[in-house]
């Protein structure tokens, strides 16, 4: 049995424009390949098309790829999550209806339970579903007014690169979607898990938040190589009680400065950069150590146990207890892979 079965909605004709095919790749390349010494099983990934035509091969004259899947719209019905990567140009840029028999799969597949995803234009299935009715949600941001306007009981959030409404998410275009398939995993798997991911992926690992949060800004919005030494630094130094004017000595900036510049390339302030970086610190120490509560809160520069379980709490909505007997099986002391040992010597301070 898998983790969880991922059903990735492909319409007939793909890649017009290219980021269509794109937007297909990163649920494919998250869920697709199996990743057994992060966690094992992994997921099980299908893609499902809108019937024979795609299954067969593409009509005379079509452009784009043709699909070929022994999985069809049905098949939606039965999975655990549920990916509309995106949907053709016409259906939003002209108001071209979508499939009948998509916006009837995608009911029946919420109905039954599975957790609702879209990537860019995806939303606007999920929204003639009426999957978003009363929900926050995104899309690409030049397209938002559309399906503002299309949609008016959509709450939608022009500014975020996703929303985590529980059981139904949505992400804006491109390296959005990436975001959020990652936020995926770190819900189902862990931060250890989808940490190691992304570096395997070459991409940062996701700010930490709250599972039913939306997430402002997980990636910088531009490079700052000044402050690439500093942010590392701190990183490493997180048990110290670090102060925003340590932090802009550290960078040889005034304090007014340091807050710009950093506000600049990540969308948030110091102190709550901070913080970010010690509830993920915690969130790993929970998953790859069995260290008491009170040593992780020293580690993690969150103080006291007390303190740990207050803002786990605030944060990530459950206590660290409660957040580390949903991942027990992160803690593989006989016999661990050589790459989790080395990160748990990392955060440890272990030989």
């Amino acid at each position: 049995m898998s983790v969880g079965s991922v059903a990735v909605v492909v319409t007939e004709e793909i890649g017009v424009p290219s980021w269509d095919l794109y937007e297909l790749s990163i649920p494919c390349t998250v869920f697709g390949k199996p990743q057994s010494d992060l966690a094992d099983p992994w997921y099980e990934l299908r893609l499902c098309g809108p019937g024979p035509r795609a299954r067969d091969g593409a009509p005379a004259g079509a452009t784009g790829l043709a699909l070929r899947t022994p999985y069809g719209l049905d098949d939606l019905v039965g999975a655990d999550t549920v990916i509309v990567p995106s949907v053709p140009d016409a259906c939003v840029e002209e108001g071209s209806p979508l499939p009948p028999e998509l916006i009837t799969a995608l009911r029946r597949a919420h109905d039954a339970g599975a957790r609702m995803v879209s990537l860019c234009t995806g939303a606007f299935a999920l929204a003639e579903a009426g999957l978003l009715d009363g929900r926050r949600a995104t899309a690409h941001w030049m397209h938002t007014a559309q399906l503002a306007e299309r949609y008016p009981k959509v709450r939608v959030d022009a500014s975020v690169l996703y929303v985590d409404d529980g059981d139904v998410l949505t992400s804006a275009g491109l390296t959005a979607g990436l975001d959020l398939c990652l936020h995926l995993v770190r819900r189902d798997l862990g931060a250890h898990v989808a940490n190691q991911l992304a570096r395997r992926m070459v991409v940062p690992a996701h700010r930490p938040g709250g599972q039913a949060q939306f997430i402002e800004l997980s990636v910088p919005t531009r490079d700052d190589e000044g402050l690439a030494p500093v942010l590392d630094w701190a990183r490493a130094h997180l048990d110290r009680p670090l102060t925003v004017a340590d932090l802009a000595r550290r960078a040889a900036m005034s304090p007014r400065t340091f807050y710009r510049r950093l506000h600049a390339a990540t969308g948030t302030t110091p102190l709550q950069w901070l913080l970010e970086q010690r509830l993920g610190r915690a969130r790993t120490l929970l998953e790859s150590t069995d260290l008491p509560i009170e040593k992780v809160g020293e580690l993690s520069g969150l103080g006291t146990a007390n303190n740990l379980r207050h803002h786990f709490l605030k944060h990530v909505g459950v206590s660290p207890g409660d957040y580390r007997r949903a991942f027990p099986a992160s803690v593989v002391r006989p016999g661990e892979g050589r790459e989790r040992a080395r990160a748990r010597a990392a955060v440890t301070g272990e030989a």
